[in-house]
């Protein structure tokens, strides 16, 4: 496995390869990352990881220190996944002395563009500048960044950048939590009752394909549910997951989440008719 620190250093390792398959990650990597690896191992001759904490994702409220750096367990992972490459570089590799920034208009506005105003920018310049320096044939990203899925496909669309997107479905702990990197800051107790949020997503889309019509309603009910639990809840939808607008066209709908537990930010979504 190399390690690529720099442009040159990921430019020289790419140099003999062909059918190159790219996994974003911020470090931090879990299950649900090892599930990406694989399916680019399995799909393409070279897997290339990055691991990089992004410092123009965070907004000024969030501690971009405390963002989780194991790199050693993460190395171990990527070795024991397979993968060929892996790209480390530091912020001054990725931003230089020219400001240049990528925006997606439209699916970024709402739910964690409202509650995280930059948030997509500095995603949206980062997926570019990566997606340029490795040049893959095909990039992996997990739905439980809804949004940033819908970022990333109308970002690669707009700049008609020659890559293939594998969107991949969410990976749980048994509980049915959404795996993240957040999750190692609840206590054991708290990270067990975590899990009623994707257990009220669940019963919310039961409820939704009994009675389609009842969106709102249910929604209201929900909300009300996950606070009587402890949830804040930042909000709670039915969307496109194309469009990332609210809708009553359940078929291809998503249900989404965002809410603080004990302390921890959570998101996730599922879809209403799997």
């Amino acid at each position: 496995m190399i390690l690529a620190h720099t442009r040159e250093q990921l430019r020289n390792a790419l140099a003999s390869q062909n059918s190159v398959g790219f996994v974003p990650t911020m470090g931090a990597l879990h299950a649900g990352h090892r599930k990406l690896i694989e399916s680019s191992v399995n799909e393409n001759f070279c897997t290339v990881v990055s691991i990089f904490v992004n410092p123009t994702q965070f907004s000024p409220t969030e501690d971009l220190s405390k963002y989780p750096r194991p790199l050693e367990s993460d190395l171990e992972l990527c070795e024991a996944s397979g993968v060929d490459i892996v790209f480390l570089p530091t912020p001054d590799v990725i931003y230089t002395k020219e400001e240049v920034w990528v925006e997606v208009a439209s699916v970024s506005d709402e739910y964690e563009g409202a509650s995280r105003p930059t948030h997509f920018r500095g995603v949206a310049t980062v997926v570019a500048k990566l997606l340029l320096l490795t040049q893959p044939n095909r990039a992996y990203f997990g739905l439980k960044d809804l949004q940033q899925c819908a970022v990333v496909r109308n970002l690669v669309a707009g700049l008609f950048l020659p890559v293939e997107l594998r969107f991949v479905e969410t990976v749980r702990e048994p509980s049915g939590l959404a795996l993240s990197s957040r999750n190692a800051y609840f206590a054991p107790e708290d990270r067990q009752r975590a899990a009623q949020l994707f257990q009220s997503l669940i019963s919310l889309g039961v409820e939704l394909r009994a009675d389609p019509d009842s969106r709102l309603a249910a929604i209201s009910k929900y909300n009300s549910i996950l606070s009587e639990a402890g949830f804040s809840v930042e909000y709670l939808d039915v969307i496109d997951p194309a469009t990332m607008r609210a809708t009553d066209q359940l078929i291809s709908a998503r249900i989404v989440v965002a809410a603080k537990f004990c302390g921890v930010r959570l998101i996730d979504n599922i879809p209403i008719y799997s």
